[in-house]
Parts: C-alpha cells; structure tokens; sequence
C-alpha cells in the first residue's frame, strides 16, 4: 500500500466493516480505535481528529500539570491526524484486519514522536544521507495474566522458564509454539526478526528486527512491543519490557544499529583504508553521539526505572565511550564489509518509545558530523573499570536528564523548543509521580527502627 487510493480500494473490494488505526503516544503506547469504513475512507482522504488528551498524559491515564501544549486550559480538543498508507500491515491475530499507523499534525506534529524522528530524516537526506537502523530488544516472559500480577503486587511472578539458560537449543525447543507464532506473525505484518533466542536469565528472550530505513525501523519496533505483549497474553502470559524488573537479574536492552548510506546506496561508514575500516564521516558520527548523550538521556532512558539499569558490571553503560567490538561501552564500532558496517548504541533499555529513541540517536550522529566532532580515545578492555572526565558522566536519575535536556541548546537546534519543552516536562512529571509512592524498601527500613 502506497497511496490513500491504494487502501481505499482494498477496503472496497473486500467489503471491509472496518480496520484499526492507532497512533504512538509520548511513552511508545499505541493509542488507537476500529474505524468503520465510511469513516476510514474520509479520514485517509482527509485526516481526522483524534482527542489530544494522548500527548497530554501518561502511561498511566494521569494527566500532565505541567504542560502547554494541551490540558483543562485547552479543554482537550480534537488534534489531527494523517493516516499513513505506507504502514498498511494485516494483523494475523484478528483475521488479518488491517492496521494503519498515523501521525500527528498541525500544532501537534511538533511533539509527535513519528513525527520526531521523520524530521531527523529528513534532515539526513539535507545532508546526502540515507540512514538506516536495525532494533533488538530483551523480555522476559511470566507464566501470569494482568489480573494475577496485580494480585501478587508483581512479587513472586512465575518466569516460563527457570535459571540461567543463555541461547537455549532446549528452552526454544520446549515453547517452539510461541516462537513459531511470534516469528510468523512478525514475518506476516514486515517486521521480519533476523534473530531470537534465549538471554540469560528466567524466561528472557532476545529479538532481533531486521534492518529498514530508520523511520521503518522505529515503526517496526514500536509495533513489535505491541504485539509480543498481545502475543503473550493471548496465551495466557505476560511480556515485560521494564529497563530491570527484578535486581536478581540483569536488565533489559533495547539496542539500536545504525548505519548511513549515501544517494548511491554506499554505506558511508565504511572505508577499507582506515583503520577497522572507520571512514571519517562515522568517526565523527560517533564523536556527536558521545559528546550528546548526557545532553539527551532522557531520550534514551525515558522512565525512573531506566536509570535501575545504569549501573556497573549488568551489561549496561555508565558513560558516553565508545570502542571497537567492545560491548561494555555505550557506543560499540561493529567493522565489517562495506554492507555491514555500523554502529550500536548500546546505552537504551527496552523500555524505550523507539521513534524518540532512533532520532536521538541519529540526530546526534549527525550533528556531530556536520560540526566535525572526534569522538575521544576508544576504550579498550573493561569500560566499567577505567575513570572518564565530567563531560562523559551520565545523569544517574530521570530529573536530572530532564533538565539536561530542557537545558541543551543542541537538543533545541535538532528538536525545536516545542518538542523539548513538552517530552522534558513529561519526564519531570514521571519522576514526581515516582516521588510519591512510598516504597517496600523504605517501609522495611524505616517502619520499626527509625
């Protein structure tokens, strides 16, 4: 499906009642409804309104206080939104009904996360490029439903499986069934996974999508969440794609490859002559992700849970390095052929809205190409053994990455002041909720003694 036309005419020639259309929210959640067909063909043709009350929440229904963009001084109107046709998939687990993702515009478009990362490639193409990203995340699986977790307040959860059991022959071999029915179903709605297997710990997997053009990529990866966790709980379990679930355990990645092309289709990062054949244009890419990361971590690690991964020795960064093959660092070199060279960044969780995620990731890769930015020495050895200067220290909490954020001038060079004012106001908020809760921990230290 190319054109509006091309949906409309499929939806006529089957007689369609109606299709899903959805939307991604500032969280990554897709907010959507069923449209009957009078009113999907009007809305492909001309948009639709769609309550903006969806940019001015959180993951949990509450609203924002603290932003301007919508709220009870607006009185939650209407915004618009433009279907995208290029985003026709069918969804096997409803009969194949079809699904169409759209985007925000108007006042909207300017906080859109799609819209976000559509603006960063755009401005690639300004520069000669083409970029491209390929997403991989980690879950764990529980033998729960969303009723029994809330039950348990999410203590004593039942893994699918016990114990450590990395790349597992037997583990797939036992549940073929759910990995059977999660790669076709990824096959039938393009989003094709290059890889799954077993990860270390009690019924974790890890999935690898394959690689698109970076706004694909992201549609590919916000929607690959969605339906792992429909997926699970049609069967009865859940998937979790918290940062870290459980202190037990290591947390969940969410890494991003990216690479750049140019108009010829080269891979640009690829230079045969250089050293681990790192052309300059990927060594200064990787130079503005390093020198942008602590600027945009709230990007990248967007829940209070999030920075519960952050820590030494869990396969995950605690500052801006880069090195080559070297995955103790936030940025990994991946040499190759002139095909796969590229780089990972390796900082994100699962936990991540991937479209807000991808354009931070590229845009401060570009950024650092259009100002020529060398990254600094490559670290060789253990990342989380050696001592870096202030300027590579990452924030250890969500408020202080808001505010590194709200506070970037490069952030609102790339962004715009509208997307940075609002996403920074959000993660403010997340951690003032967060602020409220009265934890476990605290009751068991405090209760009786203190």
């Amino acid at each position: 499906m190319q054109t509006h036309d091309d949906v409309i005419a499929l939806i006529e020639k089957e007689g369609l009642d109606y299709v899903k259309v959805g939307a991604f929210d500032i969280d990554g959640i897709l907010r959507g409804k069923y449209m009957g067909r009078e009113k999907v063909v009007s809305a492909l043709k001309k948009g639709f309104g769609f309550c903006d009350v969806v940019l001015g929440w959180d993951s949990n229904d509450q609203l924002y206080d603290n932003i301007s963009f919508t709220g009870w001084h607006t009185g939650y109107p209407d915004a618009s939104v433009r279907l995208l046709p290029e985003t026709f998939r069918r969804m096997p687990f409803e009969d194949n009904l079809p699904l169409i993702l759209g985007e925000f515009t108007g006042e909207g478009e300017a906080i859109c996360p799609r819209g976000l990362l559509r603006r960063v490639v755009q401005k690639a193409s300004d520069m000669g490029f083409v970029p491209f990203a390929g997403c991989e995340f980690e879950f764990f699986l529980f033998d729960e439903n969303p009723h029994s977790v809330r039950e348990k307040h999410y203590r004593g959860m039942q893994p699918i499986t016990p114990g450590f059991f990395g790349y597992s022959g037997l583990r797939s071999g036992v549940h073929n069934e759910f990995y059977r029915e999660l790669m076709d179903t990824c096959n039938a709605m393009d989003m094709a996974l290059e890889g799954l297997h077993t990860e270390t710990g009690p019924g974790v997997l890890e999935a690898a999508i394959s690689v698109d053009g970076a706004l694909e990529a992201a549609d590919k990866a916000a929607l690959f969440k969605t339906v792992t966790k429909i997926l699970a709980q049609r069967r009865g379990w859940m998937a979790t794609f918290m940062a870290k679930w459980s202190p037990d355990w290591p947390g969940q990645s969410g890494h991003i490859h990216i690479s750049l092309q140019d108009k010829d289709g080269c891979n640009v990062f690829y230079d045969d002559t250089s050293k681990h054949s790192m052309s300059e244009t990927m060594r200064q890419f990787i130079g503005g992700q390093q020198a942008l990361m602590p600027e945009l971590l709230a990007m990248v690690a967007p829940t209070v849970n999030s920075y519960r991964r952050l820590i030494p020795g869990f396969w995950a960064p605690t500052e801006a390095s880069w090195g080559v093959e070297n995955r103790t660092c936030a940025l990994r070199a991946i040499p190759g052929s002139a095909s796969s060279q590229r780089v990972e960044y390796r900082v994100s969780a699962a936990d991540i809205n991937p479209y807000i995620t991808v354009a931070a990731a590229l845009a401060s890769g570009l950024y650092g190409v259009e100002h020529q930015i060398e990254p600094g020495a490559a670290v060789t050895g253990n990342a989380y053994e050696q001592s870096f200067p202030a300027e590579r220290q990452l924030p250890r909490t969500l408020m202080e990455a808001a505010g590194r954020l709200k506070s970037s001038k490069a952030a609102r060079s790339m962004f715009g002041d509208a997307f940075v004012d609002h996403y920074s106001a959000t993660r403010e908020w997340e951690e003032r909720e967060f602020r409220k809760a009265i934890t476990d921990w605290e009751m068991d230290r405090y209760f009786e003694i203190i």
